[in-house]
């Protein structure tokens, strides 16, 4: 979806599901566009880590490589009950780190594959730079929590 001012919005697993097929080419394009940020910004270390813009804006941006690998984001309906199983990004309970969690509707088996399926995001999202941690939540849940990698980061870029 692109929204007037801010561009092509990943899916974030809270929204309605997508029409299949009619994101591929905006995704595509803003997957690029991410790759090409981060060579153009981080010098050495080029697209291996993330850029300035993606830590400020993390969730968008981990959802944006989630939803580039092919990997599908749960989607809710007008009421908001989960009609599609898949990934969700929400901001971290701490600043700087985002929560992925593996979500569908009720009675769907999404609780029995998330240790599966949250281990095949976090090899997505770590060969891109991000540190990712595996961790039991309430309900016995799993979530995965990402953040930016420690040390050096290089500075500016789009904001």
């Amino acid at each position: 979806m692109t929204v007037p001012g801010r561009g092509f919005e990943p899916a974030t697993g809270d929204g309605p599901a997508a029409e299949p097929g009619g994101r591929q080419a905006e995704l595509r394009t803003a997957y690029e566009g991410l790759l090409q940020i981060r060579r153009l910004l981080n010098g050495s270390a080029g697209a291996s880590v993330p850029a300035p813009w993606e830590v400020r804006q993390l969730p968008r941006a981990v959802a944006l490589v989630l939803e580039a690998a092919g990997i599908a984001p749960s989607a809710v309906d007008a009421q908001g009950r989960r009609t599609r199983t898949g990934y969700r990004v929400v901001e971290g309970a701490d600043p700087g780190r985002a929560e992925v969690t593996w979500l569908g509707p009720a009675g769907g088996g999404a609780a029995g594959e998330e240790q599966e399926r949250l281990t095949a995001c976090a090899a997505v999202l770590e060969r891109l730079g991000w540190v990712c941690l595996l961790y039991r939540g309430p309900r016995r849940r799993r979530f995965l929590e990402v953040e930016p990698p420690s040390g050096p980061r290089p500075s500016g870029g789009p904001g």
